[in-house]
């Protein structure tokens, strides 16, 4: 009997030594229910029916408990939760990079006493750094760039004797720069706010960890500071002085040139059209409304040549030179993504549009090569680029004029009068053209994609059919960080618009397939704007109820016998917009199940082979 004791005794302690690693297991899983309750966006695939969150996606487990969670560009928006990640207490590893994060980062990250690696850059993180990330004992990497993130750097930095990375750019940090007495590795606080004069331990970085802010001192410009406290108050009151006359006659130079041009400008004729020309902004144009400011002058380009006249790829469409352009009556179409557009009508009946381009941030070769390439495209359902013009001040692109405006206005317009009903036919048409000229740009060439995708640049002709505008300009247009419409399409792993992937050109039009079915626009959350996030919205009542449940009332009300295809439709939009860009299709396999599903509904296509 008492040989047994110890072998019981080893027994109860494993038995409690068991309870309390499946306790800790099961707070850890709590705490990412709670994360992944508390956060918007792409839904997280996890199986929420497993006790253990250890073969979640993102999630590592070492010695039964979470040490790593990595979630990189997830899709993810909204504010972390006090009770999550905080909880993960044996946390090594934290990667939430590149999503849409806002708020504070969350106080009880102070728990995360074992946390060697944070990585929370390109987000939208607000608020103070949190000094006691830099007290936490193990931590080694901190990258916290491309926030919103406010305040001082705080003074403890040193705390932190084992940190090697310390990234905090393109932020809006403000104050001085601490004196940093760590062996860093990796250090960059450029494009904030800061001021004052670099720290003497800093001084070996190079330019780019400083730049964008108001330092000074090695690397950068010397601090003129001990110069300017020997300026005497007479000194100053001179400079003052001096400034101030200085302006006064700049200003009166500058009236005095006005008037003098007013007076050498002769009034144009009063039955000459208005030239095209963009307004300050196109939304508070009327639509009937035509543009009176004059046209913008040739000017040398960046490599020496002048500019003076359109570039041509096909001359079918009437002759017209730039002057005829810039003269002919001008109707604002609309803004977008890339500029803004107009609807060009010449006296002899001949109709275009033209897009005046913003933001053009390649130089003139590059610009040129590139709009070569998009002229030699060729496809039905692409939107004829006939012409382009190219100077310093303006680049506008020519392009057929297609009657009947965008499927977003059919979709989404004229919502106080009723909108544009469209048939099953109709939209399983436009979806098969659109996806035919996305897989002739995807065919081109492995690197070659559209990267603007969305209901606004599919345009309709007058016989409904489809031709995909704005295709291969992303990436010679500036890539902004602010939300804009085409968020809603853009898929999870883009970080940067101008560096767009065919697979994610498949998420957009995989967006593009669920809005022509639901009638519901997507957006972007930040916008604040009338939509919803498609392929969420769509899953979740999916999940709940029939797939019908979620279609345009306008589809099945008419047309119930279609019923079949348009959900066949539906899935094959939702396979478009899967999580991962490795599994979804491509664009020729969708383009092949979209025109099975066509043909086997008998539907009578409209789009031209």
């Amino acid at each position: 009997m008492m040989k047994n004791k110890p072998k019981l005794s080893l027994y109860v302690v494993f038995f409690f030594y068991l309870a309390a690693v499946t306790s800790d297991l099961e707070s850890d899983r709590r705490a990412l229910v709670n994360v992944r309750n508390s956060v918007r966006g792409r839904p997280l695939l996890w199986n929420m029916t497993a006790s253990s969150p250890c073969n979640w996606h993102g999630v590592l487990c070492t010695g039964g408990r979470v040490t790593v969670l990595r979630l990189p560009g997830a899709g993810l928006f909204g504010s972390l939760p006090i009770g999550g990640i905080g909880n993960l207490t044996q946390l090594q590893t934290l990667s939430l990079r590149f999503n849409s994060l806002s708020g504070p980062i969350p106080s009880d990250f102070s728990n995360l006493v074992l946390l060697r690696n944070l990585y929370l850059q390109g987000n939208a993180f607000s608020g103070e750094i949190p000094s006691f990330l830099f007290t936490l004992p193990n931590i080694i990497r901190i990258n916290l760039g491309e926030n919103q993130l406010s305040g001082r750097i705080p003074d403890n930095v040193n705390s932190a004797t084992r940190l090697i990375t310390l990234f905090l750019e393109k932020n809006q940090l403000s104050g001085p720069i601490p004196e940093i007495t760590l062996s860093l590795q990796q250090f960059n606080v450029s494009s904030n706010q800061l001021n004052g004069s670099i720290p003497n331990s800093l001084s070996n970085w190079p330019r780019t960890a400083f730049e964008g802010n108001s330092v000074c001192g090695k690397p950068l410009n010397p601090c003129d500071a001990a110069e300017s406290d020997k300026l005497s108050t007479g000194a100053i009151v001179g400079i003052v002085i001096g400034c101030v006359v200085g302006l006064f006659l700049l200003l009166l130079i500058l009236f005095c040139l006005c008037r003098k041009r007013k007076k050498e400008e002769n009034v144009p004729s009063r039955n000459a059209e208005a030239p095209l020309a963009a307004p300050t902004s196109a939304a508070a144009v009327p639509r009937e409304t035509v543009v009176d400011v004059p046209p913008a002058k040739a000017t040398a380009s960046e490599s020496g040549v002048v500019s003076k006249d359109l570039i041509f790829f096909v001359k079918s469409y009437g002759e017209f030179d730039l002057d005829g352009l810039l003269k002919a009556s001008a109707e604002v179409l609309g803004k977008g993504t890339v500029g803004s557009s107009y609807k060009a009508s010449f006296d002899h009946g001949l109709v275009v549009a033209v897009k005046r381009l913003r933001d053009v941030v390649v130089p003139e070769k590059e610009f040129r090569e590139r709009l070569q390439v998009l002229g030699s495209m060729s496809h039905a359902n692409l939107v004829t680029l006939i012409a382009y013009y190219f100077s310093r001040d303006e680049k506008l692109l020519v392009f057929e004029y297609m009657s009947r405006g965008s499927l977003s206005a059919l979709l989404h317009g004229n919502k106080g009068n009723g909108r544009t009903s469209l048939n099953w036919e109709t939209r399983a048409g436009i979806a098969l053209g659109a996806a035919r000229a996305i897989s002739y740009l995807h065919s081109r060439d492995a690197t070659t994609s559209h990267g603007n995708i969305k209901s606004s640049n599919i345009l309709l002709s007058e016989s409904y059919e489809a031709k995909v505008s704005d295709y291969g300009l992303a990436p010679i247009i500036s890539s902004t960080s602010a939300p804009n419409r085409i968020d809603g399409y853009r898929a999870p792993e883009v970080t940067d618009a101008r560096k767009i992937s065919q697979k994610a050109d498949v998420y957009s039009f995989g967006i593009l397939i669920l809005e022509l079915l639901t009638g519901k626009s997507p957006t972007h959350p930040q916008l604040n704007e009338e939509g919803v996030d498609l392929p969420r919205w769509v899953q979740s009542i999916t999940d709940q109820q029939t797939p019908s449940d979620v279609l345009d009332p306008e589809l099945i009300r008419y047309q119930p016998q279609s019923s079949e295809s348009i959900i066949r439709l539906l899935k094959i939009g939702m396979s478009c917009t899967a999580q991962y860009p490795d599994s979804r299709p491509s664009m020729a396999d969708v383009t092949r199940l979209i025109e099975e599903v066509s043909h086997s509904s008998g539907s009578s296509n409209p789009v031209s082979e």
